[in-house]
């Protein structure tokens, strides 16, 4: 079994977001392979350690993304393909397609990625690849089971429901955290990794016009939410307290309402 995963790298959860001109600045940040995509990637390598197989990570983004890449062929991924190529724009759109050309001239059994990702949170990639490539898909899943080598049985969390379906491979599915729990990679898994297949690819080499990748969507303004004001520490005893605090909440009434 041939299985593709579609990851992204994004900043590290504890990283502070700093705006400069209305670019986020990446000046000494430190990057992680997407959480949601994490899911992917290891319950891809579980199911090559259960029935075997072959495990791809595949990324679209800057040179930068090979940091990521790396990090699941650390995990025990078996081979790496990055797609970088300034002409892509960061555009989901975009992105789903060079990923669609990728996948046409390179079939797989079965497709994982992540539910969104943590940047963005827009969650289209995967199912905007998954209607490029004519495949059945189903997001959001926390478990994935083998009913024979040719069909599959997903649980999938539908907002504090739960969904269960039975589907036909080939097939793309996104992960949702509590699918696994993602390992870390070991020192001999490091140094595999160095030795593993790792391809950079362009535009070129998937065979795509660089005018059928433009973004369809463009960001108006980037900023950070306001900042927020200091507390206050009420003084007095309770009666003062309580005084001061209704004054504060104080809600100025609709027209034909009431204050608090």
């Amino acid at each position: 079994m041939k299985v593709g995963v579609i990851m992204k790298q994004t900043f590290d959860t504890e990283e502070k977001i700093i705006i400069h001109n209305g670019i986020i600045s990446e000046e000494g940040v430190k990057f992680v392979i997407n959480p949601y995509d994490e899911y992917a990637v290891e319950e891809a390598i579980r199911l090559k350690e259960n029935a075997g197989g072959q495990v791809v990570a595949i990324s679209v983004g800057p040179p930068r993304c090979a940091e990521a890449l790396r990090t699941a062929l650390a995990m025990g991924a078996d081979e790496a393909i990055l797609i970088t190529d300034d002409r892509i724009p960061h555009d989901e759109y975009a992105v789903s397609v060079v990923l669609a050309a990728y996948f046409a001239d390179n079939p797989f059994d079965l497709i994982l990625g992540g539910n969104f990702a943590i940047d963005t949170g827009a969650g289209q990639v995967a199912v905007r690849l998954a209607e490029l490539l004519q495949l059945p898909h189903v997001s959001s899943i926390t478990k994935l089971t083998f009913i024979s080598v040719e069909r599959v049985q997903v649980e999938r969390d539908a907002e504090g429901d739960l969904e269960l379906l039975e589907l036909d491979l080939p097939a793309l599915f996104t992960a949702q955290q509590g699918l696994n729990e993602p390992r870390y990679p070991s020192l001999p898994g490091i140094l595999k990794a160095k030795k593993k297949p790792f391809q950079q690819l362009s535009l070129d080499d998937v065979g795509i016009d660089p005018n059928d990748v433009q973004a369809k969507t463009n960001r108006a303004e980037l900023f950070l939410p306001p900042v927020r004001a200091a507390g206050q520490i009420l003084q007095g005893d309770l009666p003062e307290q309580a005084a001061k605090l209704v004054g504060l909440l104080h809600i100025t009434p609709r027209p034909g309402g009431t204050s608090l």
